[in-house]
């Protein structure tokens, strides 16, 4: 097999296991901040022993790494209490989709901080993402599926927010992988345990199926997921990260329709498909230049929520 085929299969291998995210949380049957804290507290073991064998090899991660990866804990932490609550109000595969909007935040902030343009293909895809926002929350739709799907919208659009600036953070970081991720992974584990009363407050010992799934769930997107992502996205052409932005939200719908009963209305699955299809535009205009391209790309541009 060839070096470009088996970068292609860990990516979309890496895509499918984190597309199972939000139906995980929804059968885990959990409180948010329960499923947050116990996906955290999981994967926590296994990445201290993968940062420990990276450390091994490529030595201490430098002092700015770890304060780096200190405070994009801090923002994952608020990643996943926002996203988790918008999976209880907006169903699993809605919330993910939602959670797709980094892309176009991060390149607006760029604009902001660094001057850096957004694309002409990013500008155009713009107002169709948001109006696909829009028909998702339910504003004009009587029959929207969820609990609030409005709430749902904006706890997901926070979500994005939160995320954008987290992958900014790792992308100013060293270029590694394991351990930037484990102490962002507890440094998120303390901060949700904290912050977990305001978001309905966390089970500390949740039964059993709940513990499997969330335990599934650490162990599969948490861990295997990411290290997959964050391997195969700076290793892949630029083709290929566009296919896993429309890859990982439409799995997620489809999971989320078979085996959770999620049934969005009309104007919803339109929404995603607004969504979906903007993102997937926007970002082919998005990529880096060819020179740069193995710089800028050190971090994923798909939702690992």
């Amino acid at each position: 097999m060839s070096a470009y085929r088996r970068i292609v299969l860990i990516a979309i291998a890496g895509a499918l296991i984190i597309s199972t995210s939000g139906p995980l949380v929804r059968l885990s049957g959990v409180s948010p901040a329960t499923s947050a804290l116990f996906r955290c507290a999981y994967a926590v073991p296994p990445m201290l022993v993968l940062a420990w064998l990276e450390r091994r090899k490529l030595g201490p991660l430098p002092l700015k790494g770890a304060l780096l990866a200190w405070a994009a804990g801090a923002l994952f932490s608020l990643d996943l209490l926002f996203w988790h609550q918008s999976i209880k109000l907006v169903g699993a595969g809605l919330a993910t989709v939602l959670g797709n909007l980094q892309v176009f935040i991060v390149a607006f902030a760029a604009w902001g901080l660094f001057r850096e343009r957004p694309s002409n293909r990013l500008m155009a895809g713009t107002p169709i993402v948001f109006g696909g926002v829009v028909l998702i929350s339910g504003v004009f739709d009587g029959s929207a599926y969820g609990l609030d799907p409005v709430m749902g919208a904006v706890t997901g659009l926070v979500t994005s927010v939160v995320y954008a600036a987290y992958l900014l953070l790792l992308k100013a970081g060293p270029g590694r992988t394991a351990g930037p991720l484990a102490h962002a992974t507890v440094v998120a584990t303390v901060l949700i345990a904290a912050l977990s009363p305001l978001f309905g407050g966390a089970d500390l010992a949740p039964e059993w199926p709940a513990h499997g799934w969330l335990l599934l769930l650490a162990l599969g997107p948490q861990v295997v997921g990411w290290l997959l992502i964050t391997y195969s996205l700076p290793r892949q052409p630029a083709a290929l990260t566009s296919l896993l932005l429309l890859v990982q939200p439409v799995v997620t719908v489809a999971i989320s329709a078979l085996t959770l009963g999620e049934r969005p209305s009309a104007l919803q699955f339109a929404g995603c498909a607004a969504v979906v299809l903007g993102v997937l535009y926007g970002s082919r205009g998005a990529q880096p230049t060819r020179a740069g391209a193995e710089q800028d790309e050190q971090v994923p541009k798909t939702s690992t929520v």
